[in-house]
């Protein structure tokens, strides 16, 4: 819920899970925690007649435990919600399917990445459909229940010229957050309060489910550093160092924390035709507001005394692509691009047919000087890569050298425009 609306704002996710319902026995609905998988889920109640069930009440929990098939037992479909709490459970789950297969048998929904967890993805094996949730789109936030124009991107760059454009409004934009519980927050203080109190219940209650971590301080401590290098190509011994931990430590907390949705590591693309490439992901947050949060930024200034601007915008846009595409068929790969030599794009759409290399610029008037390392990639990928696109913060559309479209922010993400 946000200020001005009655009822949940609506989700882009809404509509898949509602198609995979209509054909498959089980849907595993995952996510970061307090991203809106609950919200989401209650609402499908009122549109179908489902049994609904909470692990995070004792008594379901208690009850999931000690007779996990009596709980899953029945012919209503079941929704089971924070099921990474008793991920026994997915056993009886895999039996009653088994017995009866039914299209919208279970909705699973939990806050780590179970397909991670040995036991759960193996008992659902054939039987699953794993969804994201991503913490909300910015035109999610303002209630069209949309995603950027990234298919548009891909296939029509030419659609976004000749058009009035919004510009990229930093201020407004590069410190929120996506969570629910934080939409719409402006105090500095207030919205620091609450990622506080976040961070605090994924360490004392989610993360304890993952894996036992007796100093807390230590794994925040790793949150932070990992804040401060949002955007960069991860190094595992930096990490330990700046975090004053043990390299197989650092390892084993990034893992977690992916784990539970908190980051997200983008892949390199590999494909290497005559340049040495840079095959180290990157290291991105679910939430620019948490991500501000744990490195201590609370303005744009301070974002900028960093060097981090650039850095956000790719963040902010990374997860707007990952929302779009985690309901796309067939699925796009998303990857970025780097040369030893130092070339870099820093997203890469991948689809069967093509590869779009995109550069993302926190400025409003890129210039023909900033495509060098497009070019390099169009010359690199030949006929596979079509055209290549600069994102900006401007408010103008135009073509930018051979096979090159000078995209506005503002227009890719749309509902913004308002």
């Amino acid at each position: 819920y946000l200020k001005g609306f009655q009822d949940p704002l609506p989700r882009y996710a809404t509509a898949a899970v509602q198609r995979v319902l209509e054909s498959f026995p089980v849907l595993v609905l995952t996510g970061a925690r307090q991203v809106g998988k609950s919200t989401l889920i209650r609402g499908l109640l009122g549109t179908e007649k489902r049994d609904y069930r909470t692990l995070g009440r004792p008594d379901d929990l208690e009850l999931a435990r000690a007779e996990p098939d009596a709980f899953v037992f029945g012919d209503a479909p079941k929704t089971i919600d924070e099921v990474q709490r008793e991920p026994g459970l997915l056993l009886a789950v895999k039996r009653a399917v088994d017995e009866r297969r039914r299209p919208g048998q279970f909705l699973l929904s939990g806050s780590a990445n179970l397909a991670m967890m040995k036991q759960v993805s193996e008992s659902l094996a054939g039987r699953a459909i794993y969804l994201t949730l991503y913490p909300f789109s910015l035109g999610e936030r303002l209630g069209t229940g949309t995603v950027g124009r990234w298919e548009d991107l891909i296939q029509r760059p030419e659609s976004f010229m000749d058009l009035s454009h919004p510009t990229f409004d930093s201020e407004r934009i590069l410190l929120e957050s996506g969570f629910p519980a934080t939409l719409g927050l402006k105090d500095a203080a207030l919205r620091n309060a609450r990622f506080d109190a976040y961070v605090m219940a994924y360490l004392e209650r989610d993360l304890q489910l993952l894996s036992a971590i007796a100093n807390l301080l230590d794994f925040r401590r790793l949150m932070r550093v990992a804040a401060h290098r949002t955007g960069s190509v991860i190094n595992q011994t930096e990490m330990a160092r700046d975090a004053s931990l043990g390299l197989s430590t650092a390892h084993r907390y990034l893992n977690l924390l992916e784990a539970s949705y908190l980051i997200h590591r983008l892949p390199a693309y590999s494909v290497n035709r005559t340049k040495r490439l840079i095959k180290s992901p990157k290291l991105y947050w679910c939430d620019l507001g948490l991500a501000a949060s744990l490195a201590g930024v609370s303005s744009l200034a301070e974002l900028d005394r960093l060097n981090m601007r650039g850095r956000f915008i790719e963040n902010l846009l990374l997860m707007d692509v990952l929302a779009w595409r985690e309901f796309r068929h067939p699925r796009v790969e998303v990857l970025f691009w780097r040369t030893t030599e130092g070339a870099e794009v820093d997203l890469v759409l991948e689809i069967p047919s093509k590869v779009v290399p995109i550069e993302v610029k926190a400025s409003a008037n890129p210039k023909l000087a900033d495509t060098r390392h497009l070019r390099s990639f169009l010359s690199e990928y030949g006929e596979s890569a079509p055209h290549g696109v600069i994102l900006h913060t401007g408010d103008r559309a135009y073509r930018l050298g051979d096979r090159i479209w000078s995209i506005p922010i503002g227009a890719l993400l749309a509902p913004i425009a308002k």
